[in-house]
């Protein structure tokens, strides 16, 4: 919906309790402890230039990744500006809803203290291909899930977030103006490629197809970059 998105792309981590356990487990976070959820929300961001359309290719290049995940997520999508929004007013500011696979190089992801390289990789942040008004679903209970190649990988609901739409806005907007056109990932449930053990991280060949109730299917190939 959004082909090249001229504002911000916000991106919240570890929000939904199950994937903030297999995160710790993994091994992955040295600072958090096994079990251990954030107390507050964890915010970075991609550069608007990852954004690709569904059907387009997610470019794997081995040169420079050999551990890219996979990431299903609720993107909100901010209708009106604001600054110091409060919770109850949040969703006076929410235009809708679209679908992101907040695709990552976890060893970038480690390899860096900012999280912004291993998130910011060209074609690593596959959106749409619908939007949705925020009046047209039940957000808290639709469901999302994440396939690889067919095998369900993910499979929760958007009311288990840790941190809710309304918490998510009202923190971003401390001291930092929302505009229309924001877009804002709230993060990925369990079943992500570096939870299995041994991970299992995308190749080439693989289809990523991402649904969630009321706004439609994402899907994406992987490809090696020629």
């Amino acid at each position: 919906p959004i082909p090249r998105p001229r504002r911000n792309i916000f991106c919240v981590g570890k929000n939904y309790h199950e994937h903030a356990y297999e995160f710790a487990r993994s091994g992955f976070d040295s600072s958090a402890s096994a079990g251990a959820v954030p107390k507050d929300p964890i915010v970075f961001s991609k550069v608007p230039e990852t954004v690709i359309a569904t059907q387009e290719s997610i470019v794997i290049d081995s040169k420079v990744s050999a551990a890219i995940d996979y990431e299903a997520e609720l993107a909100v999508i901010i209708g009106k500006p604001g600054r110091g929004i409060s919770r109850e007013a949040a969703f006076d500011h929410v235009w809708g809803y679209t679908i992101v696979n907040d695709v990552t190089a976890r060893d970038l992801q480690g390899k860096y203290s900012q999280w912004l390289i291993g998130k910011s990789q060209d074609t690593f942040c596959p959106m749409g291909p619908w939007a949705a008004t925020k009046d047209e679903l039940d957000i808290e209970n639709a469901g999302i899930r994440c396939f690889v190649n067919g095998d369900l990988r993910q499979n929760s609901r958007i009311g288990q977030l840790i941190f809710d739409i309304p918490t998510i806005i009202a923190t971003l907007s401390q001291g930092l103006t929302l505009h229309a056109g924001d877009i804002i990932a709230t993060g990925t449930p369990a079943g992500v490629g570096i939870g299995f053990d041994p991970p299992r991280y995308l190749r080439a060949g693989d289809i990523v197809r991402i649904e969630i109730d009321g706004i439609g299917v994402l899907e994406n190939g992987c490809r090696e970059r020629a």
